[in-house]
């Protein structure tokens, strides 16, 4: 219990690693990003006002470049640190890039300079980077400016004869499209970016489900292992206790009599139980597969389960018509039933059980386990059926509800568990009918 205790520790850092890398690599990306408008505005400053002879407020323009390199070597210091890179960091970061395009924008013509676009890709690294709330604080920052320039700004006087006014029929259906853009930008970008996170999600819980196969294969693999071994064994005690029986002094003693029997009849359940993990193991569902009627099989099914524990109190109930089906009599499924049974005998001794078949809709089949015990603890119902999740206890335990959901998963089915509202907890197996049936043979598929 100590060692799990200990591997359990570092689970949280563990699950934070891929969101602290995250951080810095946005804030590596909003760096590299930064050095290019550094660059782009001081070529697009050198060649308006050298080559285009266009008058500009160079040196204030260069001032505001020399703050935004400045901030750039601190953003390059903040990323070497160890702490993580919170959202509120990367919100600060894209909210002075845009004061220094606003301050730009500014001196060199406001709405009248065609560079004011360079907002729309304010808002659109922001839709990447940021959640939705620290998005709409860079998208208001854009909006604040534009909106700024369009009233205070320093007039870009391409030729001084002619200055340039535009009308405000123009400058409103400017800030209309502007508007448009962020809007649809925003809302398009973080729902791609949902989809993204789903699709992560549901790549995570494939990887899961496969790591789950990997070692149900190989319980699989030493079950059917340690079959074989108990075969020699078992088949050993009952030649010694079948000589017993025939000698003299046992046979004389009614007592010892009917214990030597108890334990033949025990060694003959092992044996049975022993070939039926290895019948499962080499079982081909498709050549030649033992069918019984839906209902026949779940009769089966209980009472079976009776008389392998005389002492517990089994009812079977339908809640309404059952199909008449012929379906595959499968072992899998036994004892997926036997486990929740077993499972609901130990949570709720000596209190009756009872075994629930229903077809809530033709194409599905529903079976569930009830109990009157105490039911299942919150913290075990949102972990249920997880391996080595058993209120046991015991180390090793918890494996039988773990095979089961993953018995029903690969038959397209699900296994869920609730505490009832008159007391106990009630287990509900739901499988698609159409996985019990028999497979057509491709070449009778043919004849038909």
């Amino acid at each position: 219990m100590t060692t799990d205790h200990h591997l359990a520790v570092p689970a949280e850092p563990v699950a934070a690693a891929p969101e602290r890398r995250a951080g810095r690599a946005n804030l590596r990306q909003l760096i590299e990003l930064r050095w290019l408008a550094v660059g782009g505005q001081l070529a697009t400053v050198l060649v308006v006002h050298a080559a285009l002879g266009i008058v500009l407020p160079w040196a204030e323009m260069l001032s505001l470049l020399g703050i935004l390199v400045a901030f750039n070597l601190f953003s390059l210091w903040r990323n070497r640190l160890s702490q993580p890179v919170s959202q509120l960091e990367l919100c600060i970061a894209l909210i002075v890039d845009v004061g220094v395009l606003t301050g730009q924008l500014y001196l060199a013509g406001g709405s009248d300079n065609p560079f004011i676009y360079l907002y729309l890709l304010q808002v659109a690294v922001a839709s990447v980077l940021l959640r939705p709330a620290y998005l709409w604080a860079v998208v208001l920052s854009a909006l604040s400016g534009f909106v700024a320039l369009m009233q205070w700004h320093r007039p870009l006087l391409l030729d001084p004869q002619m200055p340039t006014l535009l009308s405000p029929n123009y400058l409103g259906g400017l800030l209309l499209c502007f508007l448009l853009n962020v809007g649809l930008l925003s809302v398009f970008i973080v729902r791609i970016n949902r989809n993204l996170r789903q699709r992560d999600a549901e790549l995570a819980g494939l990887r899961q489900r496969a790591a789950e196969e990997v070692h149900i294969v190989r319980m699989g693999l030493l079950a059917s292992g340690a079959a074989h071994e108990l075969g020699t064994p078992l088949a050993t005690l009952s030649v010694i206790l079948g000589d017993w029986a025939h000698m003299a002094p046992f046979a004389a003693e009614p007592e010892l009599r009917e214990e030597i029997e108890e334990m033949q009849r025990q060694i003959l359940r092992c044996k049975a139980i022993v070939t039926g993990i290895l019948m499962s193991a080499g079982e081909m569902r498709g050549e030649a597969p033992r069918l019984a009627p839906l209902q026949a099989f779940i009769d089966g099914l209980a009472e079976s389960w009776r008389q392998a524990h005389p002492n517990a109190e089994l009812a079977l109930r339908r809640d309404g018509e059952l199909p008449e089906l012929e379906i595959i009599s499968d072992s899998a499924l036994q004892q997926v039933i036997a486990n929740l049974l077993d499972n609901a005998a130990e949570a709720a001794p000596g209190t009756r059980l009872s075994l629930v078949a229903a077809c809530p809709d033709e194409d599905t089949l529903s079976l569930t386990v009830l109990d009157d015990g105490p039911g299942f603890a919150p913290e075990r119902l949102e972990h249920f059926g997880e391996p080595y999740q058993s209120s046991k206890g015991q180390p090793g335990r918890g494996m039988g509800l773990f095979l089961s959901v993953n018995v029903a998963r690969t038959l397209g089915g699900r296994l869920e568990a609730r505490n009832r509202e008159e007391g106990g907890a009630a287990v509900t197996l739901t499988l698609p009918l159409a996985a019990l049936l028999p497979q057509k043979s491709p070449s009778h598929a043919h004849r038909s």
